[in-house]
């Protein structure tokens, strides 16, 4: 390790602010140690970080992914678990055998963290390693002032124009990526978005900047206008009408199911163009009934996507992120402080009340501030 924050005389006596998660509705700020890097791993000072869908389900039902009680079998942590899979930060100390990174150099963490050696990895799907494991979730992660990531999943973007708030929100823009590419979107091809929050704001963007046509479909007008801006071409307001009769003649050739609704599921099964793909995004809490004979029948593909594949998604959602910095304003206007966190983040969005499609916080900052979307 070249540097670390232990150089900084007052962060070494008071420690570090972090939110750690202790079980349901147990979520805590708490002054914690400087944590060092080990080998392979990156120390950062955290510059901003998202929450996500996934926090808010383990603060109202988990513990389902942070290891609490017993030790993850690949990240090994147990205990109390500091959030945060979506974030930046500026390099601070780096473990032994780390290369590619300087101190200062401003970072995206891609979060998944994968093996390298088994046949998914080989193959190109580390998504899908046999071994996956996610910072933030399964081990620390940002939603504190410092955090150690490995490096591995960790992208440099010193040489990018991109600012660090926005930066924070490469990693959920890569997710949206990949869904696109498991989707096959088309130049000029007509798509369909069930659900433009958190995670099919990003979608429609990844599919408008692949040149499809898109029609974004949500229950809430603030969101489908800034779909738009995200580069929607037509939208649809289910709360209003069934939004078949809203399409036009020509059905969409993919649909994205992001909502996890059983119902918004079976739209998109009757929405989709025959020979067709549904891709599934939303995590469905019940199995759902479907009928096959109508999928074969339709020729119909059922699509899966999980996370990102970190070497071929995350730059481009980095270059995505930073081709057009103001179309971000809308979906994540204020940058929230970590004390913050739950009043203004986990509550809001468990009872569907947030009001920002992205909800970012920064370690350092005392109060709320604008986005800042200059590097």
């Amino acid at each position: 390790m070249r540097h670390s924050m232990h150089d900084d005389p007052g962060v070494e006596r008071r420690g570090v602010r972090a939110i750690r998660y202790h079980g349901p509705g147990d979520v805590r700020l708490e002054q914690l140690p400087v944590p060092d890097p080990g080998p392979g791993e990156l120390q950062l000072r955290v510059a901003t970080v998202g929450i996500c869908g996934t926090d808010v389900g383990e603060f109202v039902h988990g513990p389902r992914f942070h290891p609490v009680d017993t030790a993850h079998p690949h990240s090994g942590h147990s205990g109390p678990t500091i959030p945060g899979h979506e974030f930046s930060g500026w390099v601070t100390g780096l473990g032994e055998g780390v290369t590619g990174f300087t101190e200062g150099d401003l970072v995206g963490v891609g979060a998944g963290v994968a093996c390298g050696v088994c046949s998914s990895c080989v193959g190109g799907q580390t998504n899908l390693c046999h071994s996956y494991w996610t910072v933030g979730l399964h081990s620390n992660g940002g939603l504190a002032e410092a955090a150690v990531v490995p490096a591995s999943c960790t992208f440099n973007l010193s040489n990018s124009a991109i600012a660090p708030d926005l930066a924070a929100m490469t990693q959920p823009m890569a997710i949206g990526i990949h869904a696109a590419r498991r989707g096959r979107v088309e130049d000029g091809g007509p798509v369909t978005v069930l659900g433009v929050g958190g995670i099919g704001s990003f979608i429609v963007h990844a599919a408008a900047a692949s040149g499809a046509t898109v029609t974004a479909v949500d229950l809430e007008p603030e969101r489908l206008a800034i779909a738009s801006r995200l580069g929607a071409t037509s939208t649809s307001d289910v709360s209003v009408s069934e939004p078949n009769g809203d399409l036009g003649e020509e059905k969409p050739t993919v649909v994205f199911e992001c909502t996890g609704r059983p119902d918004s599921l079976l739209r998109a099964l009757r929405l989709v163009a025959d020979g067709g793909r549904v891709v599934v995004v939303g995590h469905q809490p019940e199995p759902v009934a479907v009928d096959f004979r109508e999928v074969a029948l339709d020729e119909l593909e059922i699509i899966g996507t999980q996370a990102h594949v970190f070497a071929g998604d995350f730059p481009a959602a980095a270059d995505l992120i930073a081709a057009d910095p103001s179309a971000w304003v809308e979906v994540a206007p204020m940058v929230y402080p970590l004390d913050q966190v739950v009043e203004v983040g986990l509550i809001p969005m468990a009872k569907g009340e947030s009001s920002q499609i992205k909800v970012l916080f920064d370690p350092s900052a005392d109060a709320p501030r604008p986005l800042r979307t200059e590097a």
